[in-house]
């Protein structure tokens, strides 16, 4: 679902979408949220109301790695980065490991 398509359903889906609205935290950016907002529209058919905490908690790791630079497990990255294929951030930050930092100042 591109930017484009996202608005079109909002546009023709105007309940959900403004349900949707009330998962924005107050700390969120504009662009944080966009992002996140079509990561939940993409995922809420695979998930019922029972487990739509479970996909706001999904929602916030992809969110907070892709924003934030968070560390998680392997699995649980994969998952999330599965789930939100085909989302797209404009510049994104970068964000370099420890590991990655000392490696490039041992090389100097």
């Amino acid at each position: 679902m591109a930017n484009l398509d996202v608005e079109d359903f909002i546009q023709q889906n105007r309940a959900v979408a403004d349900k949707v609205e009330t998962y924005r935290g107050y700390w969120e950016s504009e662009k944080h949220w966009e992002a996140r907002r079509e990561f939940i529209l993409r995922n809420m058919n695979d998930f019922e109301d029972p487990q739509l905490d479970q996909l706001l908690s999904l929602s916030m790791v992809w969110a907070n790695n892709v924003f934030l630079g968070c560390r998680y497990s392997t699995e649980l990255l994969d998952k999330v980065k599965e789930m939100a294929e085909g989302i797209e951030v404009e510049d994104a930050p970068v964000f370099k490991t420890r590991d990655e930092i000392m490696k490039k100042q041992q090389g100097r």
